[in-house]
């Protein structure tokens, strides 16, 4: 809820701090620049000492620099704050894929997924909502306070009911506990961290398929975010509607998220099965991809729908159509491309999510920057009819390469 929760306040935000538009959509997408270097340290750590504690540390770290954000109102204060929050929030989308993969095996793959992507994809389509009630009623400033102490008490909570999930640190810690192995010295958990940290980097230079599975939750990815800055804005600046009445169009983008997070991963488990069964009882991550590329289609579809039922200045109900097509087909290829990743790195899937999600957070904090700028030029009608053309013309390629020489690409550097 933290990375949207101000979009609707953008507008106050930059009249309280005497900025610009672009400069506005810098303290909302700082945030996102923060999630991108921090998975490489928050995945390795988590390797090392368990997803637990490094979950209770990040969180810790999110409560106190989001509460930084307003104070003084100073721009370079809160753009600082919100990567910093950013990067401690980040913990939350590193570790939920691995931990599924702890818990849940192969066949069951989109059940979990579904769980764990569905709040990452509802959180910030329901953040506006919020955000603006707070802005209109109070103070945009309390978006934050509110959001630290809520996250606080989730903190602590978490601190006595989270349990630790992944297997090697259970053993370690059980052949400790039993006296069959040694403390590990503070030499070897060094040894061992560095070693973990450089494997997202060794993943990014020796696995092409990281950078090919992260091309296609790339860019759905930046233009969700893109929407989450920009969406607002459409309703306040060409609609003439309050904050608050705008942010309630964030519900069409949790609407879209709710529908195929309740269907998607039992649809996508399905076809996992049936495709396993068909192969002798042998899956592998491709029969992933059947399930991939209806939303390569209708992600794209959805972006053509929006941005002409914006650019015409159409009902409400046209526009907010639009966007919950492009965010079930988003959601959908989100579902696909994490259940890929964890299905071919599985113990280290922390590691390889940390490698691609690095690019998707750079690419999301670019995004709603140069958005402004993108639809005063070609309006909205044409700027999301580019983005809609480029999804096309990146996704349905990258599917047909991942279904016919899935395996090969995954061979390649999986030795070194």
């Amino acid at each position: 809820m933290s990375a949207s929760m101000i979009a609707p306040s953008l507008p106050s935000i930059a009249r309280d701090l005497h900025i610009g538009a672009a400069t506005a959509q810098l303290t909302l997408s700082s945030y996102f620049l923060g999630m991108a270097f921090a998975p490489f340290v928050i995945a390795s750590a988590s390797e090392v000492w368990g997803r637990k504690r490094v979950w209770i540390v990040c969180n810790a770290w999110y409560v106190l620099w989001n509460a930084v954000c307003p104070v003084g109102r100073r721009v370079e204060v809160m753009v600082l704050g919100r990567f910093m929050a950013g990067a401690g929030a980040s913990a939350g989308v590193t570790l939920n894929g691995p931990v599924m993969a702890d818990m849940y095996g192969e066949k069951d793959r989109g059940k979990s997924m579904a769980m764990v992507t569905l709040l990452p994809y509802l959180g910030p389509a329901l953040g506006p909502i919020v955000g603006g009630l707070v802005t209109q009623l109070v103070h945009w400033s309390w978006i934050f306070w509110i959001m630290s102490i809520f996250n606080a008490v989730i903190l602590v909570l978490g601190v006595f009911c989270i349990h630790e999930t992944y297997t090697p640190v259970l053993l370690r810690r059980k052949a400790i506990k039993e006296g069959v192995a040694s403390v590990n010295s503070a030499k070897i958990e060094r040894a061992r961290l560095l070693r973990n940290l450089l494997r997202p980097l060794h993943m990014l230079v020796h696995r092409p398929i990281i950078w090919i599975t992260a091309l296609t939750g790339t860019l759905s990815f930046a233009v969700y975010t893109l929407m989450l800055a920009t969406y607002a804005t459409l309703w306040i600046e060409e609609y003439g509607q309050s904050e608050l009445i705008s942010s309630l169009h964030y519900i069409s983008i949790a609407l879209g998220s709710t529908m195929c997070g309740q269907i998607g991963g039992h649809i996508m488990d399905r076809i996992y099965r049936s495709l396993t069964a068909r192969a002798g009882g042998k899956g592998v991550p491709e029969f992933r991809i059947p399930y991939m590329l209806p939303g390569m289609v209708i992600m794209p579809a959805g972006l053509f729908w929006y941005g002409w039922s914006a650019e015409r200045k159409l009902s409400w109900v046209m526009v907010d159509v639009g966007v919950i097509i492009f965010t079930l087909g988003s959601f959908i290829v989100g579902q696909a491309n994490g259940s890929y990743q964890i299905g071919e790195f599985g113990e280290y899937a922390a590691s390889a999510g940390a490698a691609s999600r690095s690019i998707s957070y750079m690419l999301a904090f670019v995004f709603p920057i140069f958005a402004p700028n993108m639809y005063r030029d070609l309006g909205y009608g044409w700027g999301n009819s580019t983005l809609g053309f480029i999804s096309i013309s990146l996704g349905l390629p990258i599917c047909a390469l991942l279904w016919w020489w899935g395996d090969k690409l995954r061979a390649l550097g999986r030795e070194r």
